[in-house]
């Protein structure tokens, strides 16, 4: 069994790391794009959309936080894919996680960096901290990079293709059908592209509890749309507009889709339109939405709306965890939290 990356340093809160009248922070973790709760624990895994630090594990109730220890241990079900990523270069992105029996669970991982793959890890949770070990990994077609992955209980694994070659980040915020979902099977040959679910800049993504259902956020249009798990997949329902840009999209403990994002018509960032240049929605602090979707109906419910603040920005994620919410982000220093404000008084659509 070989060992990735060493045991490193538990972080506490430090000094500086000012909370606002809507958020406190664990500060360190940068880029902690995607966020899932370990089952049955108080430990969360953070992916690093920054390369170098794999993954991230967050004590929920300390506020503490580490470079997440990996170890590899090769499954020969990944046959495609003998070798363990190179740490140095992993840049980890959308994050699903399975719960299995005995403590252990199914973690998938979209990776970029010396590799376009979705990685996938053994987590054990049976003793005071998890055990991540690597076990294989599945490589994207050449050309295509992932954004997010879901997984169904045989194994099969959907995942989102933002952008197919040729199409651009301007090109999904017109409106333009830029990305689709890719499928694979243990045992399949590779991923393959699911017929009828081009979106504009398809982004989270996740499946119903009874595997009948594919939900995938479109950043471009939105909005998340419900699809059948078929290929040529059938559109079923969506969402309304959004005020905000969907980003990645996990099953609450409630049977609710969760999903958070940037406000999109943010004043001083140029409204609508300055979402369209990358570099510059990045830069520009732009307000937080966070809501819960009803799978049967497409109908939210705004659970998180709070203004621009340029301690915090480019949300990407909402995990709960009973009376908490967890924020990720895409580019920034810290990871959120707060108390979930009663629900009374929140819109829903």
């Amino acid at each position: 069994m070989a060992l990735l990356c060493f045991a490193r340093t538990v972080f506490a809160a430090d000094a500086g790391c000012v909370p606002t009248d809507l958020f406190r922070f664990v500060c360190g973790p940068t880029n902690a794009e995607d966020l899932v709760r370990v089952p049955d624990t108080k430990w969360i895994i953070a992916s690093s959309f920054v390369a170098g630090n794999g993954l991230y594990l967050i004590d929920s109730r300390d506020d503490t936080w580490s470079v997440l220890p990996i170890q590899a241990q090769h499954d020969a079900t990944f046959k495609d894919c003998p070798t363990a990523p190179t740490l140095a270069e992993l840049v980890t992105h959308g994050l699903n996680l399975r719960a299995g029996a005995h403590g252990h669970s199914r973690l998938y991982v979209v990776g970029h960096g010396g590799r376009e793959a979705i990685e996938v890890f053994d987590v054990d949770s049976s003793d005071k901290r998890p055990i991540v070990t690597w076990k294989g990994c599945v490589p994207l077609p050449g050309g295509l990079a992932a954004n997010s992955v879901a997984s169904f209980a045989d194994g099969s694994l959907v995942a989102t293709v933002p952008l197919m070659p040729g199409k651009s980040f301007a090109d999904s915020f017109a409106g333009t059908t830029t990305g689709t979902v890719v499928r694979w099977s243990p045992g399949s040959s590779g991923f393959e592209i699911v017929k009828g679910t081009e979106l504009a800049y398809n982004n989270g993504i996740e499946v119903s509890a009874d595997g009948r259902e594919i939900f995938v956020a479109s950043s471009g249009s939105r909005t998340v749309v419900a699809y059948s798990n078929t290929n040529p997949a059938k559109q079923l329902r969506v969402t309304r507009t959004l005020p905000f840009v969907p980003d990645n999209v996990h099953m609450g403990s409630d049977g609710r889709l969760l999903t958070a994002g940037m406000k999109l018509d943010e004043a001083a960032c140029g409204g609508a339109q300055g979402t369209q240049d990358f570099e510059k929605l990045r830069s520009c602090p732009r307000g937080t939405f966070a809501t819960a979707i009803d799978g049967a109906t497409m109908k939210d419910t705004v659970l998180i709306e709070a203004p621009a603040n340029s301690a915090f920005s480019n949300a990407t994620m909402v995990l709960t965890i009973g009376d908490q919410f967890w924020l990720g982000t895409f580019s920034g220093d810290r990871v959120a939290y707060g108390t979930l404000r009663s629900l009374a008084n929140s819109s829903t659509n």
